[in-house]
């Protein structure tokens, strides 16, 4: 028997174990050395069947004590329902309800599950700081001047080098810098999609990515996506002679936290270079995972230059600076135009900074501490919602991001809760905002990337009362 097959049969068995509670949530497994025993096989066996549990989140390694099985595995709520494929419903936009969650965001008083960005306090601002100020001296022109269309070449670089995490292979040619993803995905779509075209979005996906795309007089197909493993391939192929483009989060999907598997984003990428369709694919989340590597993007397979790999340290590091970037493969030149026509340059302080933050390994060490406290939130947002939440409450199991999907009773209005929560000083994103049917009323958006403490370990407790209440 193969050392492959050897590797997996161990994992295979292991999974069972714990699928069927023989093994149970937070039971440590035996040492590596005892399950080398076991099944007389090499240590680099067990160690890759352990690999394997991990990048399915069904165990846990914790530092100087060994293996658990994982308490994000065992959970008595079900996944989030997937909605069928909608090709002519009637639009009901969600405008009145993203223009109102957004009047509440600078209120400090408030608990803000809504807003999808990570807390300032899990983000190195005196290193940022320091960074800014070396730059300052450093740069001739102390950041005053115009960059190159394509911009700064020192960010490119970082980012180039930073592909090698995924087996990508991009030089800094290959790279052009933004104003953040949003504005990677805004360029991506102006240069291969004209007013009139079709484009093929997740569901439910980001509202500002549906608001865009419609901003631009796009036509838009939801595709429904599950939330473990994303867009079905079947559905795809269903839509692929209406549409001019995709634009998919591969990797964690906001607001689900699916991650499409690597066959199947193979599969999307040789369908799509069959039909010439441009990928858009938004990889902002993908370095915040949770299992034991980063998952690939789309763009690790395409040979054709079809797949717009856009990224940004938005959701990783600093917000604020708007420093963002596509690969935008054979594309490249049309979208340096683009780019020149719109904005001519991007501003050089941030990009030298994000670039100085990169360059000596502070950026890897920083997203090292950034996944397991975002790992552990994870845990005890899932722990709280089980036990405070209703017993019908469905629940998505993310493998990395900061986003959870929650699905409630049919009877609940999020849109109505919504009103009531901000009663209470609580906020989250209610369901209706990532679609443009009329849909996901019953669900809402919680962002767990936010200083977990007794306010909110209270706020989320309270906002499953209310749920309760209106039931």
């Amino acid at each position: 028997m193969s050392k492959e097959i050897l590797y997996l049969k161990i994992a295979k068995i292991i999974e069972e174990q714990i699928a069927t509670g023989t093994l149970k949530t937070g039971e440590k497994l035996p040492s590596i050395r005892t399950v080398q025993k076991i099944y007389n096989v090499s240590i680099n066996t067990v160690k890759q069947a352990f690999l394997e549990l991990e990048s399915k989140s069904l165990i846990e390694s914790r530092p100087k004590s060994g293996y658990y099985v994982s308490r994000a595995f065992n959970t008595r709520l079900a996944l989030p329902s997937i909605n069928k494929l909608h090709l002519s419903d009637k639009e009901k936009t969600p405008e009145d309800l993203i223009g109102k969650v957004f009047n509440t965001l600078t209120n400090k008083d408030f608990t803000q599950f809504s807003l999808g960005v990570v807390d300032k306090s899990m983000l190195p601002i005196a290193k940022l700081n320091k960074g800014i100020i070396k730059v300052l001296r450093n740069l001739e022109d102390s950041g005053t001047g115009y960059e190159p269309a394509q911009g700064n070449i020192n960010l490119r670089r970082n980012i180039a080098k930073w592909s090698f995490t995924w087996d990508g292979h991009l030089t800094e040619d290959d790279i052009v810098t933004t104003f953040g993803a949003l504005n990677a995905l805004f360029y991506s779509l102006i240069t291969v999609t004209n007013p009139g075209d079709t484009v093929a979005i997740e569901s439910p996906v980001y509202f500002g990515i549906l608001q865009m795309i419609k901003s631009l007089g796009l036509n838009i197909i939801e595709l429904p996506t599950h939330p473990v493993t994303g867009v079905a391939i079947e559905d795809l192929k269903k839509v692929l002679p209406k549409i001019k483009a995709c634009c998919f989060v591969t990797n964690f999907n906001n607001p689900l936290g699916s991650c499409m598997p690597e066959e199947n984003k193979k599969e999307v990428v040789r369908l799509l270079t069959n039909h010439n369709i441009p990928l858009i694919e938004d990889d902002l989340y993908g370095d915040l995972f949770f299992g034991p590597s980063r998952p690939k993007p789309c763009k690790a397979f395409d040979e054709a230059g079809i797949v717009m790999w856009c990224g940004s340290v938005s959701k990783t590091l600093a917000p604020g600076y708007r420093v963002g970037w596509v690969s935008p493969g054979k594309f490249k030149e049309k979208m340096i135009r683009k780019k020149l026509l719109h904005t001519m340059s991007s501003p050089p302080l941030f990009q030298e900074v994000i670039a100085d933050f990169m360059e000596y390994g502070r950026y890897e060490h920083h997203l090292r501490g950034l996944r397991n406290t975002l790992y552990n939130n994870y845990l005890f947002f899932q722990r709280t919602i089980e036990e405070y939440f209703p017993e019908n409450t469905k629940i998505s199991k993310p493998q990395g991001g900061f986003v959870l999907w929650l699905e409630l009773d049919p009877k609940i209005d999020t849109a109505v809760l919504y009103d009531i929560a901000v009663q209470h000083k609580i906020g989250f994103a209610p369901g209706r905002m990532f679609t443009q049917h009329d849909q996901y009323n019953n669900c809402m958006r919680l962002n767990f990337a936010i200083k977990w403490d007794e306010k909110v370990e209270h706020s989320l407790k309270s906002l499953g009362t209310l749920i309760k209440q209106q039931l």
